[in-house]
Order: structure tokens, then C-alpha cells, then sequence
């Protein structure tokens, strides 16, 4: 009782809401305005009743990917504080909001209570749905099936799979059999999935491009390079032909089993064929030969990716600069990390330091320098670490 009426109070405090968002404003804020206040606040926020506090400023809805992320970040940190009794009462509070009252809403909140490890309550907000006038239907099977993955609580996917369908009259649809075949790859069980294919068969559901993909991954995963040729197979069986989505998880199924050859050459295979990968394509090979200490045939790969039209996303650029700092290769990461700063994507500061450092060592102190002094102008904020990075530099 004492934790409810401390957050009721709470609530009331804070009934002004908007000065919560942007204090030294007299204007009303606009929805999308409330939201990007409310992510920034979120951020550096660590107390619980705070952050409640600013997710209620925000009036935040499920329609807008915004706030479904301000959610997702707020309930992170509410659980890592170990506030589930917050948690809960947000989400029950949320529920009395006329606006809310939609399968879409109680869907994500099914998914938030999965985020939290507290699948109990997404189950309870699942089978209480039409106490609250909203109809259950596929969707909401298929978010408490996600909210378990979430969870990681594999096998509440297959009770639920098995059980709620003829307990609520609900039928399966195929993003139900691919959430399943997702929990069983993640778990370890990919054989598993030959009966969920079959089930499918049976109710003529025919599987896509996904539910092969995530068995082919969860295949290689288990190092079960046998079934892969089989799945490959299968989906010859129901007319369907590998497309680059298939190809690139192939691709980065190997390079995170650091068999970056061989994806290398499902690569030139793809080029034989006329296929034309895309920049995810070339990303995982990249960060494939990276960590396997290849950095010549990473830049090779980079080179390539760039002459053939393909743009490099943060990462690419990230995870090179990184590595060839690591390998000792400073002026290429300074090249690669002069492309990616112009684009507005600078790597992280530790990075940054690495390659400062670097550069010192191979007598190139004023290009340190100028780093050091270009990071300062960009993020005033860590002026004063990159001072200390500065005072350790040759004179």
C-alpha cells in the first residue's frame, strides 16, 4: 500500500506534465515533440518514479515507433532497477486510458511484461483482453508467443502454441508458425521444426522466405551443415528459390562461425548467378573477416562494397575503424574514419582514443591532434576526457 500511494503521489506532483518535458517553455509541446523530449530525458535518467513520470508526460501510444521505443527503453531500465511492482502498475494504468483500449496496445503491453521478465502478468493481460472490451485475435496469440522469446522462456512458446489456439478458439496463421520456429531455433531445437513444417502442411499455411531463413540460421547455429542442404531443398519443394534475403543470412550464419571463405564464396557464387548483393551482404563479410583478423580482405571487401554502388552503413564503418586499430593498420582506420565522421557518424570514444594513440605512435601527432580537437568541438560535453587524451600526446 505504502509503494501505491508513493507512486500516486508521485503522479500527482507531477500532474503538469508537460513542465516535466520542457520546463522553461510556456507552448504547449506537440505529440512527436513530447516523444523526442521524453527519449532524451530517458536517456540519463536513473530514478524509477522519474522515469514513470516522463513516460506519463509523454502520453505515449503503440501507433508511433517513437514511443513504442521510449517504452521499450523505459521498461529496460525499470527492470534492471529491479521496479517490476512500477512496471506493473504503469501498464495496469495504462490500460484505463480510453485511447489504449486496442488489441495493438494490450499486444505491446503483452510484449513489455515479456521485456521484463514478467510473463506471468503478459499472460494475465492476454486472457483478461475482453474484460476490457478488447477482442483477443491471432495478433495478440502472436505477441504473448513473442513476449515468451523475449523472455526467454522457450518453453511457455510451445505450451501456449499447443495449448491457447482450441483453449480460445484462436487459429494459427503464419506469423504464429514463424514466431515458433524462431523460439525453437533460439533454443537449440531447430529438428524441431520438421513437425512445425508438417503442422503447416497439414493447414495449408505455406512457410515464406522467414521461416526458412530462420531454420537455415538456426541450422548453422548447431553446426548442422546437413539440414542446411536439406532446408534448401525443401524450399525447392515449394517452388521457392533463394533470394538475397536466404544468401545473407547463409553469409552471416558463417562469418559468426568464423568461416568468412566460405561465405566469401557464396558471395561469388550470388556475382556468378547475376545476383546483386546489397550492402548488408557485403557488412557481414566485413565484420566476418574483421574478427578473424583478416583486415586485407575486409578493406578488399570494403573497396568493393563502395565501387559496386553499395553504401556502408555506422557499423561497417565502426567495426573497421575498430579493427584495423587493432591490427595496427591507423592510417586506413583514419582514412575510413574521416569517410564516416563526414557522413555524421563518429565511433565511440574509446575508438576514437585507440586511434589518436595510434597515430601518435606512427609519428603522426598533428593528425592526433586534429582529431582530438575536432571531437572536442563536436561533443563539448567529453571535452574534458579528450583533454587528458591531448596531455598524453607527444610534445
Amino acid at each position: 500500500m505504502a509503494f501505491l500511494s508513493k507512486l500516486r503521489l508521485s503522479s500527482i506532483q507531477f500532474r503538469n506534465f508537460s513542465s516535466i518535458l520542457n520546463p522553461e517553455s510556456k507552448t504547449p509541446l506537440t505529440s512527436k515533440q513530447k516523444s523526442r523530449a521524453a527519449l532524451s530525458l530517458l536517456k540519463s535518467e536513473k530514478n524509477p518514479e522519474r522515469i514513470l513520470d516522463i513516460c506519463r508526460a509523454a502520453s505515449l501510444t503503440p501507433e508511433s515507433h517513437l514511443d513504442r521505443i521510449i517504452f521499450s527503453e523505459a521498461i529496460s531500465k525499470l527492470a534492471d532497477s529491479n521496479y517490476f511492482e512500477g512496471i506493473r502498475l504503469f501498464l495496469e494504468e495504462l490500460k484505463t486510458r480510453p485511447d489504449l483500449r486496442t488489441e495493438r496496445f494490450m499486444s505491446h503491453a503483452v510484449i513489455l511484461y515479456g521485456q521484463a521478465g514478467m510473463l506471468d502478468n503478459a499472460v494475465r493481460t492476454f486472457e483478461k483482453m475482453p474484460e476490457l472490451g478488447v477482442d483477443r485475435t491471432v495478433k495478440s496469440l502472436n505477441a504473448l508467443l513473442f513476449s515468451c522469446i523475449v523472455a526467454k522462456k522457450y518453453d511457455e512458446v510451445k505450451r501456449i502454441y499447443l495449448e491457447f489456439p482450441s483453449k480460445y478458439e484462436i487459429e494459427a496463421n503464419l506469423d504464429t508458425y514463424n514466431t515458433v520456429i524462431k523460439a525453437l531455433c533460439e533454443s537449440g531445437s531447430s529438428s524441431s521444426v520438421y513437425s512445425i513444417l508438417a503442422e503447416m502442411d497439414r493447414k495449408n499455411c505455406k512457410p515464406n522466405a522467414t521461416s526458412f531463413g530462420t531454420l537455415i540460421a538456426g541450422f548453422y547455429k548447431e553446426e548442422k551443415y546437413e539440414d542446411v542442404g536439406k532446408v534448401l531443398n525443401l524450399m525447392k519443394d515449394h517452388d521457392m528459390r533463394p533470394g538475397l534475403y536466404i544468401y545473407n543470412i547463409r553469409i552471416q550464419s558463417l562469418c559468426k562461425l568464423k568461416k568468412s571463405v566460405e561465405a566469401k564464396a557464396l558471395l561469388d557464387g550470388m556475382l556468378s548467378k547475376g545476383m546483386k548483393p546489397n550492402s548488408v551482404t557485403y557488412c557481414h563479410l566485413i565484420h566476418g573477416f574483421c574478427r578473424e583478423g583478416n583486415l586485407d580482405e575486409a578493406k578488399k571487401i570494403f573497396k568493393k562494397m563502395v565501387n559496386s554502388g553499395c553504401q556502408p552503413d555506422s557499423d561497417c564503418y565502426f567495426t573497421l575503424v575498430y579493427f584495423l586499430c587493432q591490427g595496427g593498420d591507423f592510417e586506413t582506420a583514419m582514412q575510413i574514419c574521416k569517410e564516416s565522421m563526414a557522413k555524421g557518424w563518429v565511433p565511440s570514444f574509446s575508438t576514437m582514443k585507440s586511434l589518436v594513440n595510434g597515430l601518435a605512435s606512427i609519428s603522426k601527432v598533428d593528425e592526433a591532434r586534429g582529431l582530438v580537437g575536432e571531437m572536442k568541438e563536436k561533443f563539448s560535453k567529453s571535452a574534458e576526457m579528450w583533454n587528458q587524451v591531448e596531455e598524453g600526446l607527444p610534445k
